[in-house]
């Protein structure tokens, strides 16, 4: 999947088979209406293609308000946004900064300025409660007539249920915040995880408890950021580590801002793996690119009094980590769904 910052590229395609939207998740909603728009722009010779926008426009509206708290919480990183839409086997991802300018563009600016002059849209697939432009004015039979006018076909795709229930991102988030990880597994199609660099930490992990983890590395984490302030789901959780080796390692982790650690405030996926792979040495996960599935939350983030008692609360969670992963040991993970699934 090639994947373009803004639509002034001379290497974007003139021409494509397009949907927009924000595509928090990719979850089995979206996923459906990728797979139509891919079957679309098959039939027509054209690339398949998502516009999508960073930050989300309800992030900008919320800062730019002042009211922060208004801000939806993110199901995935930019990063694991850009990775699913190229599972789901899209052409090419243009992602358009939600700023000034494109907010107060009028519906059919943004018709002409994106859509036509930008992107050369022919077929626009949106969903029911689609809008767009200013103060969300347009809507499908407004961008219906205009597609008349400018010589592109517009498509509108009704809501996807799952046993009765709408899926959708807000469905989503309000899984993770009941830390029902399998009901989110339900809606996405596949275990939530989260992907990334592994980067360097403060190390204080190896000096907690040594002797109660089993070793002389205490209880060693990787550590990789989550790119928002306010992630859809904090917690321990108990979890499975993919591209450390070939073969995935179960671990517990911690994600949130870790109240009890002088320097809280950064959103952090702290992982300690149970049997860290000898060939890698001590040094070998830095720079590594690594998905973590969250298999199952054993509690939320708390504050403790003093490093002794967060060793002995980290020391539970592996026992309980260990616990739940050995109980669901033959289907911790949620098979992703085919492409057939989808549809």
């Amino acid at each position: 999947m090639r994947i373009f910052r803004g639509f002034n590229h001379a290497a974007l395609a003139p021409a494509c088979a397009l949907t927009i939207g924000n595509f928090d998740g990719v979850h089995r909603g979206h996923q459906a209406m990728l797979a139509l728009l891919r079957n679309e722009a098959r039939h027509r010779g054209l690339p398949s293609t998502v516009l999508t926008f960073e930050p989300h426009p309800r992030d900008y509206f919320a800062r730019l308000s002042g009211q922060l708290t208004g801000a939806p919480t993110r199901i995935a990183t930019l990063r694991d946004k850009l990775l699913e839409l190229q599972r789901c086997g899209i052409d090419q991802a243009v992602v358009v900064p939600f700023d000034q300018h494109l907010a107060s563009l009028s519906p059919e600016a943004f018709i002409q300025n994106v859509l036509v002059d930008g992107l050369g849209a022919q077929y626009v697939l949106v969903g029911d409660d689609f809008r767009f432009g200013a103060k969300r004015a347009g809507d499908y039979d407004l961008l219906d007539s205009a597609g008349g006018r400018h010589g592109f076909d517009v498509a509108r795709m009704l809501s996807y249920e799952v046993h009765g229930l709408r899926v959708s991102s807000s469905a989503v988030r309000d899984a993770l915040a009941a830390g029902d990880m399998q009901q989110a597994a339900a809606l996405l199609g596949r275990t939530y995880s989260i992907s990334g660099h592994v980067i360097h930490g403060r190390k204080l992990g190896r000096s907690l408890g040594a002797s109660t983890a089993g070793g002389t590395d205490g209880f060693r984490t990787l550590n990789l950021r989550f790119g928002h302030a306010k992630p859809a789901v904090t917690g321990i959780f108990a979890v499975r580590t993919h591209g450390l080796t070939e073969q995935p390692i179960d671990g517990v982790a911690s994600l949130g801002v870790r109240p009890t650690i002088e320097d809280a405030g950064r959103v952090l996926l702290e992982v300690h793996c149970f049997d860290w792979p000898a060939e890698l040495g001590p040094e070998g996960g830095y720079g590594k690119i690594v998905e973590v599935e969250l298999l199952h939350k054993l509690r939320d983030e708390a504050r403790y009094d003093g490093l002794e008692a967060l060793t002995a609360a980290i020391a539970q969670d592996v026992v309980n980590a260990r616990a739940y992963l050995a109980a669901h040991a033959t289907h911790a993970s949620v098979k992703r769904q085919t492409t057939r699934d989808r549809i």
